[in-house]
């Protein structure tokens, strides 16, 4: 049976995700891939970006400060760096990054200061831009009217003209690939639950209750009638999202850093609609 509703994650489904972004930092900067992503997971539930994504802190330079202080912290860093040495899937890149950049006093990769504030931004930008195979999918689903388009992201409140590492103000509207405005991604769903809006984040199970709430407002509108879990199939890039979603009993579709267009294929089995179509392409 095809689902009512159809749940989207943002970052890294409908957009292109703000984690190349980071990879594309570490790769220029001689930091070990994977490693700032850990570091900001190791400090979940508490850390400055889930905070952040809560709305319990403020995107200024007090934030900045403190993520900045995490990203940086050479414990972790050491320890990170002697695990990923002695893992077999790692090693060479490892040996490879010691011979570029030499070891400090312990023995371990030398250490780049990672700037906070430029890495963000930089995963602000690339996010603007919409994914060129799910976000013409987005679009031509939403167009049937066949069902809820609802989004759940963990996202973050940007202060009216709040300003990049440049100084330049930053505007939050998508843009294609030659730079032009696009509109608003919230335009493109019957509802958006937005974790900086509401207090909660993913994988939290209340913000999963909340879409399904607001999601069974907008189909009792189109007679889609009553939706409960079993009715929603959700798309995240982020596997322990995706596993708290089934744990409810949501269909799922994980979207892999750049395979998007294989989560297409999957969405279109699941809804029975063409919906990849190179003309369409972004």
């Amino acid at each position: 049976m095809a689902p009512k509703v159809l749940l989207f994650d943002i970052g890294g489904v409908c957009v292109v995700s703000p984690f190349q972004a980071i990879l594309d930092y570490e790769i220029a900067n001689g930091i070990p891939p994977g490693y700032i992503n850990a570091t900001i997971q190791a400090r979940s539930p508490h850390g400055a970006w889930q905070q952040l994504e809560r709305g319990e802190l403020i995107l200024d330079d007090a934030f900045f400060n403190t993520f900045g202080a995490e990203l940086n912290d050479m414990t972790h860093w050491r320890n990170y760096c002697r695990k990923a040495a002695a893992v077999p899937k790692s090693q060479t890149t490892m040996q490879g990054l010691l011979v570029e950049y030499g070891a400090d006093s312990q023995g371990v990769l030398r250490k780049p200061i990672i700037d906070s504030k430029t890495m963000f931004w930089n995963m602000m930008r690339m996010s603007r831009q919409p994914d060129p195979w799910m976000f013409p999918a987005l679009v031509k689903l939403k167009n049937s009217g066949r069902f809820v388009i609802a989004a759940l992201s963990n996202t973050i409140a940007f202060p009216k003209g709040v300003m990049d590492e440049t100084g330049a103000v930053f505007e939050s509207g998508l843009k294609n690939a030659a730079g032009e405005a696009v509109g608003q991604i919230r335009d493109s769903f019957d509802t958006f639950v937005s974790s900086a809006h509401v207090g909660l984040r993913k994988p939290q199970r209340e913000i999963y209750d909340l879409a399904i709430e607001e999601s069974n407002k907008i189909a009792a509108q189109k007679g889609l009638g009553k939706v409960e879990a079993k009715d929603v199939l959700f798309l995240d890039d982020i596997g322990t999202n995706l596993k708290a979603a089934k744990a409810m009993g949501m269909g799922t579709i994980k979207v892999t850093l750049g395979k998007s267009k294989d989560a297409v294929r999957e969405l279109e089995k699941a809804v029975g609609m063409s919906l990849i179509d190179e003309s369409s392409r972004l």
